[in-house]
């Protein structure tokens, strides 16, 4: 996500360290190249005129902060214009006091309109809604039974009609509201290749029909400043109250998440990061800049490890670990809380200093829900409850029929045992490590009651062991994650 803006930007900046000063001159230098990298991401001349100006003001009128250097006070300007840029802070849904809230959803064809209806659905369902979805696309073939199949992943009730009346079918989705007593009604309506008058007076009178507490206008991120003119001219005919941007993870350049804000004055209130059902994130602009300058995105990684990995289930686990009883079962369980945060290069991303990693370890598969890890899964399925238990017992034999079973190589079955092995014995030694630590910290509190430690050179502070960086972690997989060639 916005990987090429990150590193024109970044490379920018790079050439500002080490100066003790900065002049007009070195200014005017990096803001240039910032110039060119928003440009060459698709974001409108007239934005990034209106940005370099408003970045160049303040970073000669900003005095240089004691605990700062002159180029991270740059650094600082450029990353909080950013998230003004964007929209400055995290727009929240208008939810009706009196329910149900009706959100609309409309858009283009092709957009993934529908499908972020469904994921809309399920993150009201996380917040403690019971929201419905709305049958009202009747044009699309197979656009009712999609609505339908999305809303059961979600498991979420989808409202239909057998009638051609879209208009009447948003009307009736509120009698099946207040019957059902859904408070969140989240209508899908339907798209065009492009944008007619047709669709638009449908939209207009669902509106009037219905009058929806929010209307959302879902928009592909790679269409660049094209999505700008789509929102502009849905804006005006209806009033949109926010955006969703769909295929964000893929957007390499940026443009239209970096223009929509300041072209239509319309917030950008979720963004549809990859095809699963709970992809879809609230948007956060002061986040998403700092991502940008690979600056990390540390919040948003907590809150996604939240809602997808079990606390219950993670403190079992630290338990089994510290008996010494984590089996390759436990890593199976492990390994599939792990999948639903999402690609690990996206993790990287959020993890301030590791972004420029991605780049070194582009020829190791970081999709957590890849082939890769599949095959890893498929192993470890075909053992045994025993075996899994136990993997000293797994001999020659058993390691030939896993193989065959998990549809893959003894040798891949042998690395992956291998491996498992190696981190167990890792996870020992860190155990002792810390033990030994914390008995040197007890003995040392425990002389300095006595009064027999003095203070001088012998005084020294207890190093608790560290984990070995990510990067040896995963170099040590090998130039496949989880197998080597």
């Amino acid at each position: 996500m916005f990987e090429d803006l990150s590193q024109n930007l970044q490379e920018a900046f790079r050439k500002l360290r080490g100066h003790g000063k900065l002049t007009d001159e070195d200014i005017t230098k990096a803001l240039k190249d910032v110039r060119m990298a928003l440009l060459s991401a698709d974001v409108n001349y007239k934005i990034v005129r209106d940005f370099e100006k408003a970045v160049k003001e303040l970073a000669l009128g900003t005095e240089i902060l004691s605990h700062l250097t002159p180029a991270q006070s740059v650094i600082k300007i450029v990353d909080e214009e950013l998230a003004q840029l964007m929209g400055g802070k995290a727009a929240k849904l208008n939810i009706s006091s009196h329910p149900p809230t009706v959100i609309l959803m409309v858009g283009l064809q092709g957009s993934g309109k529908t499908t972020s209806a469904a994921k809309l659905a399920l993150l009201m369902k996380r917040q403690g809604k019971r929201p419905a979805l709305v049958a009202a696309d009747i044009y699309r073939p197979a656009a009712i039974k999609q609505l339908q199949v999305v809303g059961e992943q979600a498991e979420v009730p989808v409202f239909t009609e057998d009638i051609k009346d879209a208009v009447q079918i948003a009307k009736d989705s509120l009698t099946f509201a207040n019957k059902h007593a859904r408070d969140v009604l989240i209508i899908d309506t339907a798209g065009r290749l492009q944008i007619d008058e047709k669709l638009m007076q449908e939209l207009k009178d669902i509106k009037a029909a219905v009058n929806p507490h929010e209307i959302l206008l879902v928009v592909d991120s790679m269409i660049g400043q094209e999505a700008v003119n789509v929102a502009e001219t849905f804006h005006g005919a209806l009033g949109v109250n926010g955006i969703i941007l769909t295929k964000l993870d893929g957007d390499a350049r940026g443009g239209a998440a970096l223009s929509i804000k300041a072209a239509t004055g319309c917030p950008i209130k979720f963004v549809g990061m990859g095809e699963k059902i709970e992809a879809l994130e609230i948007f956060h602009p002061d986040r998403m800049a700092s991502r940008i300058l690979g600056m990390g995105d540390v919040l948003s990684l907590i809150e996604k490890a939240q809602s997808t990995i079990d606390a219950k289930t993670a403190e079992k686990m630290v338990k089994k670990i510290k008996s010494d009883e984590f089996t390759l079962q436990d890593f199976l369980e492990q390994l599939q809380q792990v999948k639903k945060l999402g690609s690990l290069n996206d993790l990287l991303g959020m993890v301030p200093g590791l972004g420029g990693l991605r780049k070194k370890l582009s020829g190791v598969d970081l999709d957590l829900d890849g082939k890769e890890v599949k095959h890893m899964e498929a192993i470890i399925l075909s053992m045994t409850p025993k075996e899994r238990a136990d993997t000293s017992i797994i001999d020659a034999k058993r390691r030939k029929r896993i193989a065959l079973g998990s549809g893959t190589k003894v040798a891949d079955v042998n690395k992956l045992l291998k491996q498992f092995d190696e981190m167990r014995k890792m996870m020992r030694k860190l155990r002792a490590g810390q033990v030994q630590a914390q008995q040197q910290q007890a003995a040392k509190k425990s002389k300095t009651k006595k009064g027999k430690l003095k203070k001088g050179k012998n005084n020294t502070k207890v190093k608790m062991p560290t984990l070995p960086s990510l990067g040896g972690l995963l170099g040590s997989l090998g130039s496949k994650f989880p197998f080597g060639k």
